[in-house]
């Protein structure tokens, strides 16, 4: 595929400059949706005239629709998008900054997605496919126990599953952790039974609450449920968990004053595990608790780790200090591009 691109852009350039134009101006419409003309042109960079020019164009293959409230795609268009991601990425050099940014970052391998998650929310709706990709790359035939991470990224990422994933995998979702206090939605109790319920397998609650002291954790560690699903976390196949930014990670899991103080002393700029690092990917802080800790990834087949937009590239640095070497990144151009300094 590569040659036969090189050979188009040297026989006719210009259509090659057409093709990823006019997929962008869909792509950007799709994640924007409803979004008037003068708005897009001024977040592509393009005057109004040329973007009316293409638009114009687009609405007669029928791609987009066009209303009083702005610019839709259609189903034809959601179609072509998805279809075409791979050429048009490889023509805009995504793959060869995925490798750079594997090697990079020190892991086994790199998805990304274009546009920048923390300005364009429909950009997860990318990311959660890749990730539902990975896991069929990743995941062997039959069965599988699969640790799930809670938060607002994979809380979206499970949404985007589907029963294909299930096609001759036997699939078990266990919460990585307890719940931490937050909105139940976004726990990891939650998350698994979506991603469960999504690609029609089972999961397994665990009803032990974050951020308790040992002796409270000793009588409940007794109980039969919870040691069943302890042990199934304690065996999973694969991890799926995303990289948060430490002050807002700490923030909405309540955590007390001097703690936060002691976190911006020591700079902290990411959270995973409950773990907070700092930019160098020093440990400043860890939360005591009952569920996948950083030591169980190495033993892991299947580390998946989801992060995108600019403002999580120090925290997705610093947790790659301690990622294991088979670990996948699935994120955004915003944050490859930081973290690439490009």
């Amino acid at each position: 595929m590569n040659q036969e691109l090189e050979w188009i852009e040297q026989i006719a350039p210009d259509m090659i400059e057409t093709l990823v134009q006019r997929f962008m101006i869909i792509r950007h419409i799709y994640w924007e949706q409803p979004v008037g003309r003068r708005t897009l042109a001024q977040e592509m960079g393009l005057t109004e005239r040329v973007l009316r020019t293409e638009t114009d164009f687009l609405k007669k293959q029928k791609l987009i629709s066009v209303s009083r409230s702005g610019m839709m795609v259609t189903e034809k268009g959601k179609e072509l998008t998805f279809g075409l991601r791979k050429v048009v990425d490889n023509l805009v050099g995504i793959q060869q900054q995925e490798v750079d940014l594997a090697k990079f970052l020190g892991i086994s391998h790199c998805m990304i997605v274009p546009g920048n998650t923390d300005h364009q929310a429909k950009v997860i709706d990318s990311m959660g496919k890749l990730v539902e990709k990975a896991l069929e790359i990743l995941l062997p035939l039959g069965h599988n126990i699969v640790a799930v991470m809670g938060g607002t990224t994979m809380a979206k990422i499970a949404h985007c599953l589907t029963p294909k994933l299930s096609d001759n995998r036997d699939l078990i979702f266990v919460p990585a952790r307890g719940g931490v206090g937050e909105t139940v939605a976004i726990q990891a109790n939650s998350v698994s039974a979506a991603m469960a319920r999504r690609t029609r397998g089972k999961h397994r609650v665990l009803y032990v609450p974050e951020q308790l002291s040992m002796h409270a954790y000793t009588p409940l560690l007794s109980e039969p449920s919870i040691q069943q699903v302890i042990q199934l976390i304690r065996n999973s196949d694969a991890v799926i968990h995303s990289i948060g930014q430490a002050m807002k990670m700490a923030e909405r899991r309540d955590m007390n004053n001097e703690i936060i103080a002691m976190l911006k002393r020591n700079h902290a700029v990411g959270e995973a595990f409950g773990y907070f690092f700092d930019e160098s990917g020093k440990i400043v802080y860890k939360i005591p608790r009952i569920g996948v800790q950083l030591e169980d990834l190495a033993k892991m087949k299947c580390v998946l780790a989801v992060a995108g937009g600019t403002s999580k590239a120090k925290a997705i640095v610093a947790y790659m200090k301690h990622a294991p070497s088979q670990t996948w990144l699935v994120t955004d151009e915003g944050a490859a591009n930081s973290i690439l300094k490009k």
